[in-house]
């Protein structure tokens, strides 16, 4: 056996080789329900009833799928550009706090109050990532590694607010800020949690993105210094340009996912754990499914939001243990790692 090189592998070897490690990683979860003696196909039925079938399922879904279709656009441009942003827990975090922010000490018509809090949340979200693009570009740090240490740096901001100088004055039992106005409120659809406007803002920016890789002069630079950096020095392409300006779209997005949870949602500042669920690192595998198209977000986004849904349903349903969803996504992560290989190489036996 011997592998041979693809230098450009078509888009229906793409598809396929993602659906063979989703279908690997859907077994090996169901090896672990097996493990647990629980039956895969007993836990798949409840999973589907729980959350397609049933209309409360179907808004789990939605509002899960709104911070992950937000982060995940802006990491499947950034892992395009092979600027690895595994920050963008933070910089949804950051992206919160300066939202809070705006709503609860600066005075603004109301009007204005919303549009202030959004475009606060994703000038903090990029100048956190932006910051570790600098760090690349100038001591050539690794970014992998400043933007996830830089995610413990903003949790520990935030609980150092709300337990100090934004503490709320009604506090009792968790710690969090003073509730917002309701015109800091973002409109959701009723009698759910589905604030539509940062759903309609995530579909509107994962279709701006895809026309600004493949439509554009900028999206054309940004590829080839992740698809060929050095026919990008030859071409006197900046590498350091192109991994800022991914680095600000990239946290940008993930920011105004923090002003959507705390704008649509929570109505006020609270601790990192209860303010997202581990979305800044789900959207990773978001944007891994989407092989840096960040149109194609919109269908890998409700898939996983589909699955936290769901292990949700699981957890209440059939007793399974809390850590179930990390269960899913940890193996779901491992196949499609594991899956570029046979995206890049051809198997040939001799």
């Amino acid at each position: 056996m011997r592998l041979e090189p693809l230098p450009n592998p078509s888009p229906l070897r793409s598809v396929g080789v993602t659906l063979l490690a989703l279908g690997l990683a859907f077994a090996l979860v169901g090896g672990v329900f097996w493990a647990y003696g629980l039956g895969p196909l007993e836990a798949y039925r409840t999973m589907l009833e729980g959350t397609l079938l049933d209309p409360r399922g179907w808004q789990e879904v939605l509002r899960r799928t709104i911070p992950l279709l937000l982060i995940g656009v802006g990491l499947s441009l950034a892992f395009r550009t092979q600027f690895y942003n595994i920050g963008a827990e933070g910089q949804l975090l950051l992206g919160a706090v300066l939202a809070a922010g705006v709503a609860l000490f600066l005075p603004l018509p109301p009007a204005l109050s919303l549009p202030a809090m959004a475009l606060a949340a994703a000038l903090g979200g990029a100048l956190w990532c932006g910051l570790a693009a600098w760090l690349k570009n100038r001591l050539s740090v690794n970014e992998i590694l400043t933007t996830l240490m830089l995610n413990y740096v903003a949790q520990s901001l935030v609980i150092y607010l709300i337990n100090g100088p934004w503490r709320g004055k009604d506090v009792r039992g968790y710690i969090y800020s003073d509730r917002f106005a309701e015109h800091q409120q973002l409109p959701v659809l009723l009698g759910t949690n589905v604030h539509w406007p940062t759903l309609a803002l995530g579909v509107v920016l994962a279709l701006l993105l895809q026309l600004l890789l493949f439509r554009s002069t900028l999206g054309f630079r940004l590829r080839v210094v992740g698809e060929n950096p050095g026919a990008a020095r030859y071409l006197g392409i900046p590498q350091s340009r192109a991994f800022l300006v991914v680095a600000l779209i990239t946290g940008g997005t993930a920011g105004l996912a923090g002003f959507g949870e705390i704008a649509g949602i929570h109505h006020r500042l609270i601790e990192p754990t209860q303010l997202s669920s581990g979305y800044g690192f789900t959207a990773i595998i978001v944007a891994w499914l989407a092989r840096g198209h960040p149109a194609l977000v919109l269908l890998t986004a409700p898939l996983m939001g589909l699955i936290l849904a769901g292990g949700d349903v699981l957890k209440v349903a059939l007793n399974m243990p809390f850590r179930i969803v990390d269960v899913f996504s940890g193996v779901m992560l491992f196949a499609l790692i594991g899956s570029e290989l046979f995206l890049h190489y051809r198997l040939r036996l001799r």
